[in-house]
């Protein structure tokens, strides 16, 4: 995406290109935010800036070659590019940087999250102006900083790394281990958000249940009280945090370690939203094993059945890789039955792409792209049709509808989420034109909407 800041014909222009994950998102934030708080201001183009900032994704091949198109294009309708993100700290076979391989006319290349190196190249090659007070950035949240998403939700990053080393995965190769921030930080970040207007906070991380391992869950302080770094202290807080402001919290990329266990009261009484993004993979032990996953598939049936039985409305979205080296059509149909069976309300799927220095490419039994394509499909297929079945259950349910879009105070119908959508990822809620003559819908406010039917993985419903 291309984040834009109102110009000011008198202050240096920095255009900015944000690809990848919200990981890279909140990178983005963090860098907008500095450039912002020292005076520069963001190009509507490339042309009309002074110099482009790329914030590449290095995950998969599509995602490389997004990033290398991205700086591409930058380049040549501007010139001045400074690349950073996940692409940045990729090397090519013979060692060298491959940004600088393949575009050696950029003016700088850094990894993720490198906010200080980025400035740095940025005041090499364009003088800052001037320096106010962060709190006078403008589209900013106070201390949160400068938001890419639109002002009634935001993603709020818990750490950084990662402790795990799957074989399909070279994340850590470019993020480092798992890294924790301060726990009042965090807190004293969501604050701003809720105050600044946010009705949604979702909580990001390479591993969320993990958060706080790292430094041995130590006690931190937010407002003068002590609390634990660690998920379940988290959590509650930032339900605190949220309630005043009716806001809901919505967690991401949550391993289902026995941890979590402790969250899913929160969601049954409310504290939080009851939905849950839980990067599973597999359900094959045998594949799982492969994956050096840190779950096995029989427990992970288990424990998200335990989780229904806690918390029935849960929520429980997951991604999963077909064709992974050495998959049987056995081991692929024990996915397809997990799937039947543990009835993932929302499920994506990729098929296994060799990804440059991770270790699963050495692995024997690599599938023919055909194959991998075809497993993908049927598991879709299956996923889309457990997913359909979840949404057809709604029918009739009185539902809070987070609106998004609406068009002329949404008189003529507007689109919404639901606590079961996740922006971007998830289906939406297609809300009808309003019955009553005097409700209005509103982006970033809630509105009650009686779900009257399904369209693909959308609910239709009906304002009330």
């Amino acid at each position: 995406m291309n984040q834009v800041i109102k110009e000011n014909e008198s202050a240096p222009k920095v255009g900015f290109v944000s690809l990848g994950c919200a990981k890279a998102l909140t990178d983005s934030e963090l860098i907008l935010t500095q450039l912002s708080a020292e005076g520069y201001q963001t190009s509507k183009t490339f042309q009309g800036a002074d110099l482009v900032i790329v914030n590449t994704c290095g995950f998969i091949d599509e995602a490389v070659q997004e990033s290398l198109d991205a700086i591409g294009e930058a380049l040549a309708a501007n010139g001045k590019v400074i690349v950073t993100g996940c692409l940045g700290a990729k090397t090519a076979q013979d060692g060298d940087n491959l940004v600088r391989q393949l575009h050696p006319s950029v003016l700088a290349v850094t990894g993720p999250q490198a906010t200080q190196a980025v400035m740095d190249a940025v005041h090499a090659n364009l003088p800052r102006p001037h320096d106010p007070f962060l709190d006078l950035v403008p589209n900013s949240f106070g201390v949160a900083g400068v938001k890419l998403t639109p002002r009634h939700y935001a993603y709020i990053k818990i750490s950084e790394g990662c402790n795990h080393r799957c074989t399909f995965c070279i994340i850590p190769s470019m993020r480092g281990d798992l890294v924790s921030r301060p726990i009042g930080d965090v807190l004293k970040e969501a604050s701003a958000l809720f105050e600044g207007g946010v009705k949604e906070l979702l909580v990001i991380s390479q591993d969320t249940s993990a958060y706080g391992v790292d430094v041995k869950y130590r006690t931190g302080f937010h407002d003068g009280k002590p609390i634990k770094t660690r998920m379940l202290e988290l959590v509650q807080a930032l339900g605190d945090l949220a309630e005043p402001y009716g806001a809901w919290v919505r967690l991401h990329y949550v391993y289902p370690y026995p941890s979590v266990d402790e969250v899913i009261p929160l969601m049954a009484t409310g504290k939080v939203l009851p939905y849950l993004d839980v990067p599973l993979q597999h359900s094959h032990p045998e594949v799982l094993r492969r994956m050096k996953r840190p779950a096995s598939g029989e427990k992970n049936l288990e424990r998200i059945q335990r989780w229904r039985e806690a918390c029935p409305e849960i929520v429980v979205r997951s991604t999963f890789i077909a064709g992974f080296p050495g998959e049987t059509e056995e081991e692929f149909s024990h996915l397809l039955d997990f799937m039947r069976e543990a009835k993932i309300d929302r499920a994506g799927c990729f098929a296994y792409s060799p990804v440059a220095g991770a270790a699963a490419n050495d692995l024997p039994g690599m599938l023919p792209f055909e194959l991998r394509e075809e497993r993908r499909a049927r598991f879709m297929a299956v996923a889309e049709s457990v997913s359909v079945a979840r949404l057809q259950q709604r029918i009739g349910a009185t539902m809070q509808v987070l609106v998004d879009s609406a068009p002329g105070l949404g008189k003529k119908g507007a689109v919404g989420r639901s606590y079961a959508d996740a922006p971007e990822i998830d289906g939406v809620v297609k809300l009808l034109p309003p019955e009553k003559i005097s409700k209005t819908l509103k982006v970033g406010e809630f509105t009650k909407a009686r779900v009257v039917g399904t369209q693909g993985h959308d609910l239709v419903a009906q304002p009330i």
